[in-house]
């Protein structure tokens, strides 16, 4: 028989290959966004099922008919804007010159140490000096005990704003300040989202599992799941060369997610028995096309896609029916 071969598990194109520093990731670029709206938003994974549409795509051989979609279902309670940022250029890229908070809230003193100085009077000497910022951007805090998972203490993130010019920025930032966003008004059914998340965590694996390198043959000496000869005495540690290590929990992206729809009714996607391991839906959720990175209960970071797929319509297909047959048997 043929030898059975597959690709190699760990891909060269990340560097460095570490664990990410937080169960949830950081954003440093956005697409540009001339609406007056956060330019992302994030909610919790709360699994899988799978769903009938009348396929909407113009060139799919299986156009008008009614197709099988695997989803991820998204649970988004709304985000609450704690704080706005201002910045201005220096030498070494944008750094934070003021940063105005809204008043004081009990669940978000939770998670880190407020001032205790009233900071919203300082918006009109912001306003007098507006031109000598670069940008405008606003901290947000999630309201976990709002969805079906068993958690107090809110995830602290920072979003861009949408807008044609840094007035329009700021006009947008005051009217939000301290008021809670749901997600209806960040995102629209049939848009394109780029998914931010970190992958589940696998512990310490050896170079078979965490790499994908063939077995040796029964004849070898040393066992059949090493890397083989390294070089000479010591071997090579380099981080090309298949060793054994700490495999998942790391930082990824990927882009083009389709959203299919955006409900408020969570009987229309709560399957029987709940969701493995995180439970049942008790808000505002998503439906995105495919499978996303990340364990349940994991904040999943969501923003307009940067370079969308122009195959794929702006109109969200009709959904037909949505499976909620139990996932425990």
């Amino acid at each position: 028989m043929p030898t059975k071969r597959s690709p190699r598990k760990g891909s060269l194109q990340y560097w460095p290959r570490k664990h990410a520093k937080k169960p949830y990731p950081r954003i440093r670029h956005y697409a540009p966004l001339t609406e007056s709206k956060l330019a992302g938003f994030a909610g919790y994974k709360a699994g899988m099922t799978h769903v009938f549409i009348a396929d909407n795509r113009a060139h799919s051989m299986t156009k008008g008919q009614s197709i099988m979609f695997p989803v991820t279902v998204l649970e988004c309670p709304p985000l609450k804007v704690a704080s706005m940022r201002f910045y201005k250029t220096s030498s070494s890229g944008l750094r934070i010159a003021v940063e105005i908070f809204s008043s004081d809230d009990k669940n978000l003193s939770k998670k880190l140490k407020l001032p205790k100085k009233d900071t919203i009077k300082n918006i009109a000497e912001v306003e007098k000096n507006l031109s000598s910022y670069s940008d405008i951007r606003v901290n947000v805090y999630t309201q976990p005990y709002l969805a079906g998972i068993n958690k107090k203490r809110p995830e602290i993130f920072e979003l861009a704003l949408g807008g044609k010019n840094i007035s329009e920025k700021l006009n947008h930032a005051k009217s939000i300040l301290g008021k809670e966003i749901p997600v209806k008004d960040v995102f629209k059914e049939g848009q394109q989202l780029d998914i931010f998340a970190v992958s589940k965590s696998k512990g310490t694996q050896g170079p078979v599992k965490r790499f994908g390198i063939g077995l040796r043959s029964h004849k070898s000496e040393k066992g059949r799941r090493g890397p083989a000869n390294v070089g000479p005495w010591t071997g090579n540690r380099s981080w090309t060369v298949s060793h054994a290590g700490r495999m998942g929990f790391h930082n990824r992206l990927e882009k083009n997610k389709w959203l299919l729809k955006i409900g408020d009714k969570p009987e229309e996607v709560n399957v029987k028995g709940g969701f493995i391991n995180y439970g049942i839906v008790k808000g505002a959720y998503l439906l995105l096309k495919g499978s996303v990175p990340g364990a349940a209960k994991r904040l999943i970071r969501l923003v307009n896609s940067y370079h969308p797929n122009h195959k794929l319509p702006e109109q969200a297909p009709s959904i037909e029916i949505v499976s909620l047959k139990s996932q425990q048997g």
